[in-house]
């Protein structure tokens, strides 16, 4: 029996106008050669020209509520691939991402899932000593966020429940589910944007993620941290 690798990209976006269509672009090629059957764009009530622009790149859009954990969930619903690939709209995965993504998908192994290498695209030192704490969080912990990006089988996706509609942590949240013993680190990086390290600080923003996962680990709900934490 031939397994099923059809692989279908689900990216959410709210207000991301600048950065869907390069997002989107990067599939180009893997769509030429058949390794990503489609992308999903699920968007949460954007106001600029979000949903025009993936559309014109390709993509089938669905709209819901605002809320990444909603969006995902609905765009994952609304995938038809054998295989799920999650990405953020501000994350671009590096040249040669798809001899990667295409051997842990030929393998066969539907009991595991993969997030690929945390990197940003900033010079700065201090965004280095974030990706090295983002190293050993994922090695020690088996804590992968949904800035690198989730490679999940549609069948072990759907026996663990899948995206939770909760207002911030789904990741986390799936990821646990999914347990360090069955996740791999790709070593292609995902490459995210370092707008929001450079707004609210390299120090302080860090530490306002360890709060929100310090809260939401000691049982606190996550929509109780989301209005701590805005």
């Amino acid at each position: 029996m031939i397994a099923d690798t059809t692989l279908s990209v689900v990216m959410p976006t709210l207000d991301a106008d600048a950065t869907i269509a390069m997002a989107l672009a990067q599939f180009d090629r893997a769509r030429a050669t058949g390794l990503v059957e489609e992308l999903v764009v699920s968007d949460g009530g954007s106001r600029d020209g979000s949903v025009a622009s993936a559309r014109a790149a390709g993509a089938r859009v669905v709209s819901g509520s605002r809320g990444r954990g909603q969006q995902l969930a609905l765009g994952a619903q609304a995938a038809r691939g054998a295989w799920l690939l999650f990405l953020h709209a501000d994350t671009r995965l590096e040249p040669g991402w798809e001899a990667q993504v295409t051997g842990f998908v030929a393998s066969g192994n539907t009991d595991r899932a993969a997030a690929f290498t945390f990197a940003l695209d900033d010079d700065a030192a201090a965004a280095r000593r974030i990706e090295r704490w983002v190293d050993r969080r994922c090695r020690w912990l088996g804590l992968a966020y949904g800035d690198q990006g989730l490679l999940i089988p549609r069948s072990l996706y759907d026996r663990l429940g899948g995206f939770r509609p909760i207002p911030l942590m789904e990741d986390v949240d799936l990821v646990r589910r999914i347990g360090r013993h069955r996740l791999s680190i790709l070593t292609t990086r995902a490459i995210t944007s370092a707008a929001r390290y450079r707004r609210d600080g390299y120090l302080r923003r860090p530490l306002r993620n360890l709060g929100c996962l310090s809260l939401f680990f000691a049982g606190v709900p996550p929509h109780v941290i989301a209005r701590l934490y805005g």
